[in-house]
């Protein structure tokens, strides 16, 4: 659920109108529900608590630094795949004792970072990375905690750059490998065995793969357990959101029709029975579930083009604001942040970026817009703003958080400065700084 509606015919984030919040702050523009967030931590921190979980949000899915710092305050542990990702934590105080450090390609420096930081543990994805990690904890005088990444090889319905947990992907120890990694744990002794993890994709909507994959890798958490004292089994996230009908979901009533959802409930349902024997702690990693449908991104209807084959409706946000529809062909709700009476209309809706691919979505059935209307482009709270870039030279957009009847910037948005921050022509730069010319 969320707390976006209509009052009227005019949409609210929380309590406040989501014109206002453009026209205070401009276009394209990332708009967040606090409430939002808060309220799928601590439903899905229920939905567990026989389990005493801890939850370490994947900060990947949204890193904005207020986003973080309203997590950390409900004592909500991070899943990190960066060193990036641990400084950004650690900015907005998080704690790194509840940090988890995923991803196949940990450089050296990453590593050092994360064992001076004091994280939880390293989520290890090869032999070779155990070694890349004992080096360091060598060096260092220290013992790094880590857990065996296990590929349990379950697929998902889900799309096919998001599944993680097949046979084929890049992810993860094949199970088979795992009994003898266990052996050669002792050739190692500036490691210590933590936990075992695994995550089988994204976006996934039913429960079945998640039980599958639990029940084909506790035999290998038991020896963990058993022979090495681990105290954790991570399962991964992977929960998915309403996408179609995302305005609806905020709805308790919409999500008693989905009967066959993996909501928090009937995935904790499902699986307690089988963790709870374990003894061990849970630890799960969220990341769209919490900030996906906590999310909206604003933008404003710039041109109509009707053409005898298509209509094209114009907006002033691009594939660089918003690149999911581009890179995995998703679905996004799109609706008017003022209804008016008219007309439906089936078009496309299209952004001002050089690529035919620049399209939030084709052939849609949508109300009457006109230019100058404002239409919000559902579930990009995750996955939005962390995968903007600045293609075509376009700056990012502003970023906004709402609680209550309050709202604050908590990005601003880009400057054409902004864009060759950093870049260099000559020795003094003088060609980036347009007060002064290229010949200063």
């Amino acid at each position: 659920m969320h707390r976006f509606r209509y009052r009227g015919d005019a949409l609210f984030v929380e309590e406040v109108e989501a014109a206002r919040l453009a026209e205070r702050y401009g276009t394209p523009l990332y708009v967040y529900s606090a409430g939002t967030i808060v309220d799928h931590y601590d439903r899905l921190v229920s939905s567990l608590r026989e389990l005493h979980p801890l939850v370490c949000y994947a900060v990947k899915a949204n890193s904005n630094l207020s986003v973080l710092r309203l997590l950390a305050s409900r004592g909500c542990g991070f899943d990190l795949v960066s060193g990036g990702e641990l400084y950004r934590v650690l900015r907005a105080g998080g704690d790194p004792a509840l940090c988890t450090f995923a991803g196949v390609a940990k450089t050296s420096q990453e590593i050092t970072e994360a064992l001076e930081a004091g994280i939880y543990s390293f989520i290890v994805e090869s032999r070779e990375e155990l070694a890349a990690i004992e080096r360091v904890a060598a060096r260092l005088g220290k013992r790094a905690p880590v857990a065996l990444r296990v590929n349990p090889d379950v697929g998902a319905q889900t799309h096919a750059k998001v599944k993680t947990g097949i046979a084929e992907s890049k992810f993860g120890i094949a199970a088979e490998e795992i009994e003898e990694l266990y052996r050669q744990l002792a050739l190692f002794p500036n490691l210590f065995l933590r936990g075992i993890q695994i995550h089988i994709g994204s976006q996934i909507r039913d429960v079945e793969p998640f039980e599958e994959a639990v029940r084909r890798v506790i035999p290998l958490v038991e020896i963990a357990r058993d022979r090495f004292g681990a105290e954790f089994f991570d399962i991964g996230g992977g929960l998915g959101i309403a996408y179609e009908e995302a305005l609806q979901s905020g709805d308790p009533g919409w999500w008693e029709s989905k009967a066959q959802w993996a909501t928090p409930a009937r995935y904790a349902q499902r699986l307690r029975p089988l963790l709870e024997p374990l003894k061990l702690r849970i630890v799960v990693e969220p990341g769209r579930l919490l900030v996906g449908n906590a999310g909206i991104l604003l933008t404003r209807v710039l041109y109509r083009k009707d053409r005898p084959q298509k209509k094209f409706v114009i907006v002033d946000a691009g594939m660089n604001d918003l690149i999911r529809p581009a890179l995995y062909g998703s679905f996004h709700q799109i609706v008017p942040v003022a209804r008016r009476a008219g007309e439906s209309i089936e078009g496309d809706v299209v952004g001002p970026v050089c690529e035919s691919g620049d399209c939030f979505a084709s052939s849609r059935r949508l109300p009457w817009v006109e230019p100058g209307d404002l239409l919000a482009i559902f579930s990009a709270g995750a996955y939005g703003f962390s995968m903007a870039s600045q293609y075509n030279s376009r700056p990012r957009p502003a970023e906004v958080l709402v609680e209550g009847t309050d709202h604050r910037l908590i990005r601003r948005r880009e400057s054409y400065e902004d864009l060759v921050r950093g870049e260099q022509i000559g020795e003094d730069d003088r060609a980036t700084d347009p007060e002064r010319g290229a010949e200063g």
